[in-house]
C-alpha cells in the first residue's frame, strides 16, 4: 500500500485563508467529512501531510519509496480513486488548468523543482476542487450525498427510538450509535441526513437535509437547520442556520441567523448574532481576498460570514454580506462590522479596533480548548505565534486606513 500524503498547493492554500492559517488545506470540512478524511476512506488508509513548516509538526508528513501526493483541495470520487491508484510510477496527473492534482513517485521529497522529470497524464474528467473559501459552502450538498452514499453502502444506520421525533423519507437518514433525538422533525426528502455518534437534537428542532452532524454536537431546542449545512463534531448550536460549514469545536448557541458562511474551529458566536447572505440589490457579493488585499468579485448573490479559528463575536454582533474575520479574533459592538477584520483583532467598527495582545489571546484560546479537556499543546502555541507574525502587517495597514 503506498504511503499517501496530502498536499498544500501555494496558490490555493492563500486562496483559502483564513481557514489555512492553522491547517493544511485537506483539513478544511466539506460534507461530513474533511477532505483528508475522505481520501482515508477511500484508500482505507490514514494519510499524512505536506504543508508549511510551521504546520508540520502538528500536522506530520510520512513517506516511503511508495508515495501518492494528492492536491489537499481535491475531494475524492470512484473515477478519480481509480485513475490516481492506476497511475505508473514517476508520473504527475494534471488538471485542464494546469493545477497538479496527483504525484506518484518513490521519492519522498518531491517537489515542483522535479516535475520534468516526470511523466505526464492528462485528466480530462469533472472533479471536484476546494479553490476558494466560498467553494466550501457551494460544494457542501453535494459533498454531504457523496459521503453519506459511501457511508450507507457499508454500514447500518442506528434505530430512531423517540415516537415523536417526525421523519420524511427515513431511509436516508443514517443514525450513529448513542445519537439523543427527541420531538424533532428530520426531513430528508431533498437530501440525506447524518447524526453522528453521541449527538443531541433537542425537542422541536427542524432539520431539512441534506445535512451532517460530527460527534458529540449539540442542536438546541427550536433550533432551524435548512439544506446543505454541516456541523463538525463537539458543536452546540441553535437558532437559524442554512447553507453553512462548521468545522468543529464550535458555538453558535443562541438565536440569530448564520446562512452561507463558514467557521472555523473554536470559535463562538455570541447570543442574537446575525450574518447578511444577500445585498439589497441583489449584485454579486464582493470578499476580501488574501491575495490582492482586495475586496473580490465571489459571483455569488449569496454569500455570508467566514470566521477563522479561536475567533468569537459579542451578542447582538451584525456581520454584512462577504465578511472575513480572520484568527484569534475578539469582534463587538454596534452597527456593521467591517468586511475584513484582520487576525488578532479586538474591537468593532463603532468602538474602534485595536491589536489583540498576543498574551492575552493566547490566554483565551488555551481556556477555549482546556475547557474540552483538550490539551493545549505547545504545538498550538506555536501556530498561533506564526499566524499572530504573518497577520501584523495586515493589522498595521488596517489601522492606516481607518485612521
Amino acid at each position: 500500500m503506498p504511503s499517501i500524503i496530502l498536499f498544500d498547493d501555494p496558490i490555493l492554500r492563500t486562496q483559502l485563508l483564513p481557514f489555512t492559517y492553522t491547517r493544511p488545506v485537506a483539513s478544511i470540512r466539506c460534507g461530513i467529512d474533511t477532505i483528508a478524511e475522505k481520501w482515508n476512506t477511500r484508500f482505507k488508509t490514514t494519510s499524512s501531510f505536506l504543508t508549511r513548516p510551521y504546520l508540520q509538526k502538528s500536522f506530520p508528513l510520512l513517506t516511503t519509496d511508495n508515495n501518492i501526493f494528492i492536491n489537499g483541495a481535491l475531494c475524492p470520487d470512484k473515477l478519480l480513486l481509480e485513475t490516481i491508484t492506476n497511475l505508473p510510477g514517476e508520473t504527475i496527473l494534471y488538471s485542464p488548468q494546469e493545477e497538479i492534482l496527483a504525484v506518484k513517485t518513490s521519492s519522498g521529497d518531491w517537489s515542483a523543482e522535479r516535475e520534468t522529470n516526470f511523466y505526464r497524464v492528462d485528466y480530462s474528467e469533472a472533479f471536484v476542487m476546494i479553490r476558494h473559501v466560498w467553494d466550501i459552502f457551494t460544494n457542501n450538498g453535494a459533498q454531504i450525498k457523496s459521503d453519506f452514499d459511501l457511508l450507507a453502502a457499508s454500514r447500518k444506520s442506528e434505530l430512531l427510538q423517540d415516537p415523536y421525533t417526525r421523519c420524511y423519507n427515513p431511509e436516508n437518514i443514517f443514525i450513529e450509535p448513542g445519537a439523543n433525538i427527541k420531538a424533532a422533525i428530520l426531513n430528508a426528502e431533498n437530501g440525506p441526513i447524518y447524526i453522528g455518534k453521541n449527538t443531541t437534537i433537542q425537542e422541536g428542532a427542524a432539520i431539512q437535509g441534506p445535512f451532517a452532524m460530527g460527534e458529540g454536537s449539540v442542536i438546541a431546542q427550536n433550533a432551524k437547520i435548512r439544506m446543505n449545512t454541516s456541523i463538525g463534531p463537539f458543536c452546540k448550536i441553535g437558532g437559524e442556520v442554512g447553507g453553512s460549514v462548521i468545522f468543529g469545536y464550535s458555538n453558535k448557541g443562541h438565536d440569530g441567523y448564520l446562512g452561507n458562511s463558514v467557521l472555523g474551529e473554536w470559535c463562538n458566536l455570541g447570543a442574537n448574532t446575525n450574518n447578511s447572505n444577500l445585498k439589497n440589490d441583489h449584485t454579486n457579493v464582493k470578499l476580501h481576498s488574501y491575495v490582492s488585499d482586495k475586496l473580490e468579485d465571489t459571483g455569488l448573490q449569496f454569500c455570508g460570514l467566514f470566521m477563522g479559528d479561536y475567533s468569537k463575536a459579542g451578542i447582538s454582533t451584525m456581520f454584512n454580506t462577504g465578511t472575513v474575520v480572520g484568527v484569534n479574533v475578539n469582534v463587538f459592538g454596534a452597527g456593521f462590522q467591517n468586511k475584513h477584520v484582520p487576525s488578532f483583532s479586538w474591537g468593532g467598527k463603532a468602538e474602534g479596533i485595536t491589536e489583540y495582545r498576543f498574551e492575552k489571546g493566547l490566554e483565551v484560546a488555551k481556556d477555549t480548548v482546556s475547557r474540552r479537556g483538550i490539551l493545549f499543546d505547545d504545538n498550538r502555541v506555536s501556530v498561533l505565534k506564526q499566524v499572530f507574525e504573518q497577520t501584523k502587517p495586515q493589522r498595521e495597514a488596517d489601522s492606516k486606513i481607518k485612521s
